[in-house]
């Protein structure tokens, strides 16, 4: 199926692919740039459940974005330079976690192979950990940059958790800890995990640039992976999650520093944890949705940047 709309501009009508973006659900075409895969599953919850729901409810939502055609503050069309597809969502066995995990490691290497950058809409946090293993076969070193209101450091001797993601990815040495940076965390840290955390309060103490310094210590010029929980973010302004805990990151500030992400190579992102049950007039998916536009932007920057000093 290949659905794409050039000229509706109703905020209502064919809500396929993120933003009316091209829908390729059964073949993956030759020229593109970042594909983006919804992943429905929320099988590892902890507490609420709901976010299988959040890859439909986040494309519902950002058709809001789409009259704009240029997103403020950025200066360029997206589509123009840099070509972003959706891919729908993942298809596995309902209720069975292996099968998960062997059609994201079918998906991700198919899109590796080619060289593609990936964007995933969860789903709870677990699918970052599969993810992660089939990354580290195409890179031998990557870094993180992990937002959430939790450390997901949990030994729950629970390896299907949401929980304990970056336990695990630790445990399973598929990320050095000197190469992850944890952003936004206001919950029980293990400081025997040491990784470089930046709190919730600290974050929305420091100037962005200070932040920003912080990160590329840590990522250096190393390919990146941003793994992305909604709940990062107070949930006054995002109320649709599972695992909410106030006193969270101001979402002006989020804006600000993942559009300093135009100095970062993403060759993954994953924005996970929104749960439309608990959401309010849908502004958790709009959120989600604003947040993945912004990080598209950041790398579609990269290559029009790229291709000037090509010129040259």
């Amino acid at each position: 199926m290949h659905n794409k709309i050039n000229n509706d501009q109703s905020l209502i009508s064919n809500l396929f692919g993120f933003m009316r973006l091209p829908l390729y659900i059964n073949k993956i075409p030759n020229n593109f740039d970042m594909a983006i895969i919804g992943i429905p599953s929320d099988m590892t919850c902890t507490g609420k459940p709901g976010s299988k729901m959040a890859p439909s409810s986040i494309r519902e939502s950002s058709i809001n974005l789409f009259w704009e055609k240029i997103k403020w503050p950025w200066n360029f069309k997206l589509n123009k330079n840099f070509k972003v597809i959706d891919l729908g969502d993942l298809i596995f066995k309902n209720g069975n976690i292996e099968d998960l995990n062997k059609q994201i490691y079918k998906k991700v290497e198919e899109l590796l192979k080619l060289k593609k950058k990936i964007l995933f809409l969860g789903g709870d946090h677990y699918i970052t950990l599969p993810i992660l293993r089939m990354y580290k076969k195409f890179y031998k070193k990557i870094s993180v940059i992990h937002f959430d209101a939790h450390t997901d450091t949990h030994n729950n001797k629970n390896i299907y958790d949401h929980g304990s993601v970056f336990y695990n990815i630790h445990k399973e040495k598929i990320i050095s800890s000197k190469d992850i940076i944890q952003i936004g965390i206001r919950t029980y840290i293990n400081k025997k995990k040491k990784f470089k955390i930046i709190s919730s309060n600290k974050t929305n103490k420091y100037k962005v640039k200070k932040i920003i310094n912080k990160i590329l210590k840590i990522i250096k010029n190393k390919p990146t992976y941003l793994s992305f929980d909604i709940d990062c973010i107070d949930p006054s302004y995002v109320p649709g999650t599972g695992t909410p805990v106030i006193n969270g990151i101001k979402i002006n500030k989020i804006i600000k520093i993942i559009r300093k992400f135009k100095k970062i190579n993403l060759i993954g992102i994953d924005i996970v944890e929104v749960s439309p049950l608990y959401d309010i007039n849908n502004i958790s998916s709009l959120t989600a949705a604003n947040i993945a536009l912004e990080l598209i932007y950041t790398q579609a920057y990269i290559k029009k940047k790229n291709e000037k000093k090509t010129k040259r």
